[in-house]
């Protein structure tokens, strides 16, 4: 084995690793424009932020949905299990972005924006957790020659 292939055996777990640091990242500054400033051009950030991290968790979780978690299943078949509670947990997920989602829109007041982001932390940290314990070795080993954004999202 070449070293190239080497490290593109072990870059799959680091890239999914990588893309959950910096959805963690965009969770955080989607908190922070929370308690920054006043006014409109602190609701333009948090605008921002929070659509920046709906639309980057929604489309990772996407990416998995449609390209990584089949070539995971095809090659190790008794991941189907998980593979289908992970893809259940992009459900409620994508469901509790929907409700971050209206309640931007709504205008609604920072403390409701706030616990919209702390039900979707939970979840996304549980989910983060279990993927990384159930995938990482999979990952690890898969012998895969793909742009890992078309599989993780363009994170």
């Amino acid at each position: 084995m070449t070293e190239g292939e080497q490290n593109r055996l072990i870059a799959w777990h680091r890239e999914l690793t990588a893309a959950h640091r910096r959805l963690r990242r965009a969770l955080a500054l989607a908190r922070e424009s929370l308690h920054t400033g006043e006014g409109a051009s602190a609701r333009a950030d948090l605008l921002l932020y929070c659509h920046g991290f709906c639309a980057a968790l929604g489309g990772h979780h996407a990416r998995e949905d449609a390209g990584l978690f089949p070539e995971l299943a095809a090659r190790h078949p008794e991941l189907r299990p998980t593979l289908a509670k992970l893809t259940q947990d992009h459900e409620l997920i994508a469901a509790l972005l929907g409700e971050l989602e209206r309640a931007l829109a709504s205008g609604a007041p920072p403390g409701e924006v706030s616990r919209h982001l702390d039900g979707l932390s939970a979840i996304m940290e549980s989910h983060f957790r279990y993927e990384e314990r159930r995938l990482l070795g999979p990952l690890a080993r898969l012998a895969l020659d793909a742009d890992p954004r078309a599989l993780l999202g363009p994170l």
